[in-house]
């Protein structure tokens, strides 16, 4: 019997619907359940072939968990190796580097110097920076959002440098990204599972929170045709099998804002009922998939381009 494992949170109707939808499908020697965790012994493979990781990113110790796990061979949707050395400024470098349009972005040391450093630690490190450049680059209005993490949290619109200034001050220790502002007529979060099913969404950022996927437009055949082939490029090279990427489209041409969401919202409440079947019946899918074609002993992981092409010294651009 080969099991799919979900690892959840305070999450209850995605891991709910996802274990009942697995099940009620009656695939012969699968079914899926919630991850049960008594002990964590070095080593030790795990009872599941496949687990679908929804809340690693906020405990440490899941994400040892599922590291281990992965050594032993199961399949974790995401991969805890990448999804732990992964980040949005270097998201925004690969972009560049694969011909997809992002704003203009900067990284910046946090304001407060990190525990158990000094001045001296930054030895190589100019001071002042040179604002003026950064801000001519940039330009404004700006925003300034941690260079990981997510959930729109300690994120700033700023209309000059003295706003960012004031609003860098108050950052302590996170290091952050100053970033373009894309003026958009259109914004979309896209679904997208196991690197081939994708699921455009029209999403307003601008409503409140339980009306973002209430939107008055929606895309052509042709709009629809290169927004999936963006998020597919940006999914191939990163390795996520199941992310998010919100895409704005600023005079016709569709900028990748934030695509490294590997434990994406799948609320029913929140995304609505139609994409909520989608997600539930598309994880479903793919997680069997993934438990059919999975071999004992062996890396079941998902590794994107970047890392099979850094690996085999070949060059990154296509």
């Amino acid at each position: 019997m080969k099991k799919i494992g979900i690892l959840y949170g305070k999450e209850r109707s995605f891991p709910e619907a996802l274990i009942q939808r697995v099940n009620s499908k009656n695939v012969k020697d699968i079914i899926a359940e919630p991850v049960k965790i008594d002990k964590v012994i070095q080593g030790e493979p795990s009872p599941y072939a496949v687990i679908i990781d929804r809340i690693s990113q906020d405990v440490p110790f899941y994400r040892a968990y599922l590291k281990n796990a992965a050594i032993g061979g199961a399949a974790v949707i995401n991969n805890p190796f990448w999804w732990s050395a992964d980040e949005k400024f270097f998201n925004n470098a690969l972009a560049v580097n694969i011909d997809v349009p992002v704003p203009k972005t900067v990284i910046l040391p946090s304001y407060e110097l990190p525990n158990d450093t000094s001045g001296d630690s930054f030895s190589n490190l100019a001071y002042p920076l040179d604002w003026d450049a950064i801000f001519n680059y940039v330009g404004f209005p700006a925003y300034m959002k941690p260079f990981e993490g997510g959930g729109w949290k300690n994120v700033y619109r700023l209309n000059n440098a003295e706003e960012f200034y004031r609003a860098h001050s108050e950052t302590g220790q996170l290091v952050m990204l100053l970033q373009e502002e894309i003026v958009f007529e259109e914004y979309y979060r896209c679904y997208c599972i196991g690197g081939k099913y994708v699921r455009v969404m029209p999403y307003e950022p601008r409503n409140p929170y339980h009306l973002r996927y209430v939107a008055d437009f929606k895309p052509t055949e042709e709009k629809l045709k290169y927004l999936e082939d963006i998020v597919l490029r940006i999914n191939k090279f990163l390795g996520y099998d199941f992310n998010t990427v919100e895409l704005a489209v600023r005079d016709g041409i569709a900028y990748a804002i934030d695509f490294c969401n590997p434990a994406p919202d799948a609320e029913r409440t929140s995304v609505g009922e139609e994409n909520f079947n989608w997600v539930v019946e598309t994880a479903a899918t793919f997680a069997i998939e993934k438990a059919k074609a999975w071999k004992k002993g062996k890396d079941n992981l998902t590794w994107g381009e970047f890392i099979k092409r850094s690996a085999g010294k070949k060059t990154l651009y296509l």
